[in-house]
């Protein structure tokens, strides 16, 4: 990336250019369930499968409600260059006490794969250190490799899922990074 990023919380002048921002994503393999019930255990494998041909992946939420949702929000980060709003990421107060949670995190698609996820996860993980909690969550569809690639390479491990989590009956999947300050000692 040869712009400098700048990275602030988004204020209502940001709105418009956020949603109108590429929200879809294109893949090549998925995290495929496999969910087997025995009459005193259930076992859930997932693994990775290579799809014949890439497909384009929508958003699961749906554009027109982003900008309420966002109102919900601990922070909306924006990551910009030169004026133009490059990306963004969304984060709340986990469900768990002292956790963040990454909800939405989308990068202009001709703007991908040059390190600003990862700048917008690093300001997020700080911005959770500052109000101490321990860790950082992250969701995303099981078909979103893109994703799951980039959690795994900063270190999120896997956490979880929910099946049926989002509008069209698919599955989420949780990653979570521990972000404790380490003591000196």
């Amino acid at each position: 990336m040869t712009q400098r990023i700048h990275i602030h919380q988004a204020i209502s002048s940001d709105i418009t250019d956020l949603v109108a921002l590429d929200h879809d994503y294109s893949t090549d393999h998925v995290w495929q369930m496999a969910l087997n019930r025995a009459s005193d255990e259930i076992s859930v494998v997932f693994r990775q499968v290579r799809l014949p041909r890439p497909m384009r992946v929508h958003y699961p939420r749906p554009a027109q409600g982003l900008a309420d949702d966002w109102t919900r929000k601990a922070v909306v980060l924006v990551a910009e260059a030169e004026g133009e709003r490059l990306a963004y990421l969304s984060l709340a107060q986990a469900p768990a006490d002292h956790a963040g949670w990454i909800s939405d995190l989308v990068v202009s698609s001709r703007h991908r794969r040059q390190g600003i996820a990862t700048a917008l996860i690093g300001t997020a993980r700080a911005w959770s250190r500052e109000r101490g909690h321990h860790s950082l969550f992250i969701e995303m569809q099981s078909k979103n490799f893109p994703a799951i690639n980039l959690a795994r390479k900063l270190g999120f491990t896997f956490a979880g899922y929910s099946d049926q989590y989002y509008p069209e009956q698919e599955i989420a999947l949780f990653f979570q990074l521990g972000i404790r300050e380490r003591s000196e000692g």
